[in-house]
Parts: C-alpha cells; structure tokens; sequence
C-alpha cells in the first residue's frame, strides 16, 4: 500500500476514530462481480473469525494512542460520549504505549466497498465529517447483519438476479415467424420477421434451427422455379388444346383443297433445269437417252421436237409408247392392259390395201408374252402426211372408237382394223369372233387442240388417259406442261 504519511499516522493513531457506517446491502448489478469475499460480520465482538491483520505500523500507532487513554470501553467501538477530540495528544516524537485492551478493525485509509455498496462517496474523519467538506452530516451508528441478510448477501454474489429483457428483445419475441403459403392462384404470400435471432445478454439464441433455415431458403427458390415450371407447363397445355380444337374446326371453315391429279403433278426446279438444258443445248448430235428394248436412240436433235410450236416425229412417239407399256408392266393394278402398235404399224397394213400377212408376226406370243384378245384395248396411231389421230380397239367395251384432235372422223380406218382384229384372233387362237357387228364410233366431247403443232401431243395424252381408264380432263392449256413432262420422261426411260 506504500509508506503512511504523518496525517494518517495520526488517524491511524486516534483510537476515537469512529467505527465505519455501512448502509443495507443492495443487489450488486449483474454486470459488477465481487473483487473479494465478505466477511460474515464487521462487529468484532459477533463475529466467530478474527478480524484480518493490520500491518504491523498500524498496530504501533494504535498501541500508543491506547496507552494516552485512561477508559476503555468493552463495545467494539467508542461511544460518542468518551470521545473528546480536544484530549488526543499528537506528540512530538513516537512513544510505544501499552497495547489496547481489545483489538480493533483498524485499517488504513478507508476504502468504499463499492462491491457490496458499503461506503459512501467521500471518506470521512474520525469525528464522523468528510475529509473533502467542511461539514457533514452524522453517520448512523453500525448495524449488524444477520443470518438471512447474510445469505441473501452471499447469493446475490454468487447467483446474480437474471438481467431484465430489453424492450428490443421483447419486441423480437413477439414477432411472428416467417410464413410462406402458395395458394392456388400461385401467388406467395409472406409474413416476415426482422430477426430471426434473439440476443439475451451476450448468447445469441436462434429460434430456427440452422438447417431448417438453410432448408426454408432453399424451399423458397425451389418454389420460385416450380411456380414458373408450373405456369409454362400450363401455357403449354392450354396452347394444346387450342390447337386440338382449331384442328376440329378448321376442316369445317377451309374449303377442301383437292388433289393433283397424277398426270397433273408439276415438275421440280430441278427437272425444269434438266429438261432446258437437255432442249436448248448446243450439240444436237449429243445422245441424250437409249432405248435398248426398242433400239432407239435420242438425240438432242430428236428431242427437240418437244419444244413449243415443234411437230413430233416418229422416234420421241415410239419411244414413249414403248415407255407407256413398261409402265403398266411394273403396275399392272394401276393400270389397263393394253397394247401400243407403234407409228408404222397401219401405213405396212395398208401398203398394199390392205394386207394382213405384211403385220401377221408383229404380234406373236412369243415376242409380246400375250396374245392381243386378252387385251382392254389396243392404240394404233394414224399418220396423214402432216397430223396424228389415234384409232382404238376397245375390246373390253366391242367397238372401235376414232380420235382427231381436230374433231373429223374417219371410218375407212375403223372398218380396217374390224378386219385385221378378226384375222388376228383367228390366226392366233383359232376363234371366229363378229367383230364388224362392234359398234364403229367417234368420241364425242374430245379436248381438241387451238394451234396446227400439237396435234401429236394430243394423241400422246388420249392414249395415256386412256390407258390410265381416266376420261380426257386436259385440254390446250396443257400442252406446254406435258411437252416437258414428255421430254423428263424420255430422258428418265421411264414414264410416270
């Protein structure tokens, strides 16, 4: 504690001093801890423990200032009646006195017990006056403790009162939790809360558990998604059945688009390039197809009689009848059973007149595979010096039937060919059919041509109809397109 000046050798000395003044104990705050434990009584004379040691200077100054006394006093302290300021020698020098008759809880400049609110603010004199004012009023008299003060003492300081929740606490305890609820709508309606932590003292107290929280956070960006998922699978479903509704109304509100007939199938661009390419080139000695069945080759020089405003010849009209007859071979449900004489057939029938040994082995069944009685019908192009006309044997309806693009009619070729049919069965199968009673006509309502070129291509398409068992829908207007479907089909050897 350091060296004691001479005022406090003097207090110390003064066996009057006053014993201290300590007011009721007080719960310490819960933030104060005691720095040393209590004693169980500050009255000497009570108490079963000793009081604590002085030092050994103030034991001597309190040994000579007991020596100067001529009473002593049996309480703990002095009373106030034998305490006479005016009697206390303050010597010059140190004397030893006697030892005091009782020990005393004499200590050094007196501390303020702010631990337990002992004390007061200012020190006081041994008169009972502070040392800092002029005047002060009396301290009461000492009062013991007893045994429950003692206990509430002893537990106040070591089982402090639990601190008084702040209103921030309470206000937190008081909020909801936080709620999140989809209704059907999909609308997501929240009730939130500032904290979801609770500060009491310094222990921070979570009032969700951490992975329910961390489970909640994820939840709600899960639902996020979920929620747009949901409203696209519902576009999505609705879109779908808007659709499958407009599909059960359109067929009522759109007119039926009618199919392309199959003669009428346009080209692709690719054949157009071909076709134009293959008419308009430069070599017309170039080959451009060989019918190796037939032995007939295509020039460029031949085809070009396709052009518009061209006269067909012989060669591109034999070979696409050659070509029309593989047709019905490779689809012979599609098509009638029928037989193409080609271009020469009746000038070498009528060379002479008429003259059936001249064409008796065109028709042999070991070079056609049939024989002509088991045909629908049979074609056979007239060629008169500068037009075509078709005559047909329609064995399947018994007459013979005459074309001419031109609308005239002929029946000298009718009566031939009743003749050549009736030899033909004869000399092949041995049978004698009536064939001059089948009734000899010219077809009513032909597509007839509006120019002096295309006569030919309408002969071409009479026996492509025909053989399709199609009545004649086409007419001028056609022409071009089936001059270029013609020319395809020759180049491709093959006719569709």
């Amino acid at each position: 504690m350091g060296a004691l000046t001479d005022s406090r050798k003097r207090l110390s000395a003064d066996y009057r001093l006053p014993t201290p003044s300590f007011p009721p104990p007080s719960p310490p705050p819960p933030s104060k801890r005691a720095k040393f434990a209590p004693s169980s009584s500050l009255d000497p004379s009570t108490s079963a423990t000793p009081p604590p040691n002085p030092s050994p200077q103030i034991i001597h100054d309190a040994a000579a200032a007991a020596a100067a006394t001529a009473s002593t006093s049996s309480a703990p302290g002095p009373s106030s009646s034998s305490i006479d300021s005016s009697s206390s020698p303050f010597p010059n020098r140190r004397r030893l006195p006697p030892p005091p008759p009782l020990q005393r809880p004499i200590h050094g400049p007196q501390r303020v017990l702010r631990a337990f609110r002992f004390g007061g603010p200012a020190r006081t004199q041994a008169g009972g006056t502070s040392w800092f004012s002029q005047s002060s009023p009396p301290t009461p008299p000492p009062q013991s403790l007893g045994l429950e003060q003692y206990v509430e003492l002893v537990n106040s300081v070591s089982h402090p009162a639990p601190p008084t929740p702040t209103d921030a606490a309470r206000k937190a305890e008081a909020l909801p939790l936080e709620l999140v609820a989809i209704e059907e709508d999909g609308d997501e309606k929240k009730h939130q809360d500032d904290d979801d932590e609770v500060v009491r003292g310094s222990v921070f107290v979570r009032r969700v558990p951490l992975y329910k929280e961390l489970y909640q956070a994820s939840s709600r960006k899960r639902d996020a998604k979920l929620k747009s998922l949901e409203f696209e699978v519902r576009l999505a479903e609705e879109g779908r059945l808007g659709l499958e509704r407009l599909a059960e109304v359109l067929p009522r509100i759109t007119p039926k688009k009618e199919e392309v007939p199959e003669p009428f199938v346009p080209l692709t661009d690719e054949d157009e390039e071909i076709v134009r390419a293959a008419l308009h080139g430069r070599n017309s000695r170039e080959k451009l197809a060989v019918h190796e069945p037939s032995n007939i080759v295509i020039t460029r020089e031949i085809l070009q009689c396709l052009n518009n405003q061209e006269w067909l010849n012989d060669e591109v009209i034999n070979l696409y009848l050659d070509l029309l007859k593989e047709r019905e071979l490779r689809q012979p449900s599609k098509f009638l059973k029928c037989h193409f004489f080609n271009t020469f057939f009746y000038k070498k029938l009528i060379a002479g007149g008429y003259d059936y040994k001249a064409v008796r082995r065109w028709t042999t069944k070991r070079k056609l595979g049939y024989s002509l009685i088991e045909c629908d019908k049979i074609f056979v192009p007239i060629h008169k010096e500068v037009h075509w006309c078709l005559a047909v044997i329609n064995i399947r309806d018994k007459k013979f039937q005459y074309l001419d693009s031109l609308g005239s009619m002929d029946m000298k070729v009718l009566r031939v060919l009743a003749r050549y049919f009736v030899d033909e069965v004869k000399d092949k199968s041995g049978q004698q059919i009536d064939a001059l009673s089948w009734k000899q006509e010219g077809v009513k309502n032909l597509p007839l041509q509006e120019n002096g070129w295309d006569c030919g291509m309408f002969m071409l398409k009479y026996i492509d109809f025909y053989s399709r068992d199609m009545d004649l829908i086409f007419g001028q207007k056609h022409m071009r397109y089936f001059r270029r479907r013609t020319a395809k089909e020759i180049l491709n050897l093959q006719a569709e």
